[in-house]
């Protein structure tokens, strides 16, 4: 099974960027942390991180054909973009929309998610662990071990 995982803006800033928020750990950190877990459960990755929505777009249309589910944290673009929303309604592709915040609970308009309306599983406040129970999910669902 070969799952794309998507990272949108800001998230390559992680260990700097709001930590009392999204902890101390590193990008490079989760990247790891991601690559390790989907080598746990059998699945092919590919990790994708851009703050340009346009590439994010063009990643998951790149996904068609080629990747059998998406892992996405569109970060900012989750409360904006109908672009990102389109896009993995476009590939038709199962979807898991993961937040290392708790989003429901901070601001208010952190509570729409456009691209979780193309999603089938929404998961928010776990931190890194939220990628693992991603892919454990995608995996159980779809056929990885």
């Amino acid at each position: 099974m070969k799952i794309l995982v998507i990272n949108g803006p800001n998230l390559n800033m992680l260990g700097v960027r709001e930590p009392e928020i999204y902890g101390t750990n590193s990008y490079a950190s989760l990247c790891a942390f991601i690559e390790a877990s989907a080598a746990a459960f059998g699945i092919e990755c590919s990790l994708f991180q851009s703050n340009y929505e346009g590439a994010i777009v063009e990643r998951i249309q790149q996904a068609y054909g080629a990747e059998d589910a998406i892992v996405i944290n569109p970060a900012a673009y989750t409360h904006t973009s109908v672009a990102i929303l389109d896009a993995l309604k476009a590939v038709s592709l199962p979807a898991v929309e993961v937040h290392i915040s708790a989003v429901d609970e901070r601001e208010s308009f952190r509570r729409v998610s456009y691209a979780g309306m193309a999603c089938e599983k929404k998961i928010a406040g776990l931190g890194f662990e939220g990628y693992r129970e991603a892919l454990r999910y995608l995996a159980e669902r779809y056929g990885g071990k």
